[in-house]
């Protein structure tokens, strides 16, 4: 079984009659990737801070390494980098010069911070930008530039929060397969909204919503326990050229028990459902309409996803 790096018992936050977090108990494994979701307001960065040591919980305490965290630990900062979302740089200090004042604030020598900034600049691609200024580099650079400036003093415990926020999609890929890199020598911490880059980089997920943990498992764990089921569009091949909406409740008494939310996409003649299981339901789901007297035709299958699972959990609802 893999070391645990961090852990949190029972940890509560109150602010006034509001309870930001309560209760947390999670447990972060070394070498992992864990992503830490949850609507607007639910207590992601409240719980964050807690972990870091950077706020004191109520009630509760953190662990690393089995040894409790105080708030203002020295030595918690050090083991700890904190990338956040948005991006804090010193525009007139050059790339190098911005990762070698971060080490030494961090207490590293002057040589061994210039030494890790170099090695870091070399590993994000920015070998070329060493001597330019921040305020020169587009927005990709930049993002890659905060996340060595969280690295340079070499935490063993990483938080990236919404490490992709406002990157085109090859600074994306560069991103998220550098962040992947590291988890082969460091834990780290994703705070994201995006399902589609938690889904791809987490090893495991930790959904929270008012301040509670809902579920903590694997991606593929949660999408085969949780959600509606796959998404399956079947073209109905029908005479005339109205649609017929009695097709509907013709499909939904011939699918009752099978599938659920039958409905017709946007008056079309295609029929989407949702089922568990779907390739292996999908035999049964085409001879029941034609048992009906509907004739599938082009069949198309989406499986669950993460988004769906936490649309499950935390609602529609929009969140402020």
């Amino acid at each position: 079984m893999a070391n645990i790096v961090l852990q949190t018992q029972a940890l509560t936050k109150h602010y006034g009659s509001l309870t930001a977090v309560k209760d947390l108990t999670l447990e972060v494994y070394e070498g992992e990737v864990f992503g830490f979701l949850g609507p607007n307001g639910a207590g992601k960065t409240t719980s964050i801070n807690m972990m870091c040591g950077l706020l004191r919980p109520d009630s509760g305490q953190v662990l690393m390494h089995g040894k409790p965290v105080h708030n203002g630990d020295d030595q918690m900062r050090a083991r700890v980098g904190v990338c956040p979302q948005s991006i804090v740089l010193w525009e007139r200090l050059t790339c190098l010069e911005q990762l070698q004042f971060i080490g030494q604030m961090y207490g590293l020598s002057a040589r061994q911070a210039r030494s890790n900034g170099e090695h870091l600049l070399e590993e994000l691609d920015l070998c070329e930008k060493r001597g330019q200024q921040a305020r020169t580099l587009s927005g990709g650079m930049q993002r890659r530039l905060n996340i060595g400036m969280a690295l340079v003093h070499d935490p063993e415990l990483v938080v990236f929060d919404e490490p992709e926020a406002g990157l085109d999609p090859q600074s994306r890929v560069k991103v998220r397969e550098y962040i992947r890199s590291l988890a082969r020598k460091k834990t780290v911490i994703i705070t994201t909204h995006n399902m589609d880059e938690d889904e791809r980089m987490a090893d495991r997920v930790a959904i929270i919503d008012h301040g509670e943990l809902l579920v903590l498992d694997t991606p593929e764990c949660l999408k085969q326990r949780l959600g509606e089921g796959d998404v399956v569009e079947i073209r109905l091949d029908v005479p005339g050229t109205e649609v017929d909406y009695r097709l509907v409740e013709t499909a939904q008494e011939a699918l009752n028990g099978l599938s659920t939310g039958v409905e017709l996409v946007n008056g079309s003649r295609i029929l989407r459902m949702r089922t568990p299981h779907a390739v292996s339901s999908l035999a049964n789901i085409l001879e029941a309409l034609v048992r009906a007297g509907l004739h599938p035709g082009e069949v198309n299958i989406r499986a669950n996803t993460l988004e769906d699972v936490f649309i499950q959990l935390t609602g529609r609802r929009l969140r402020e």
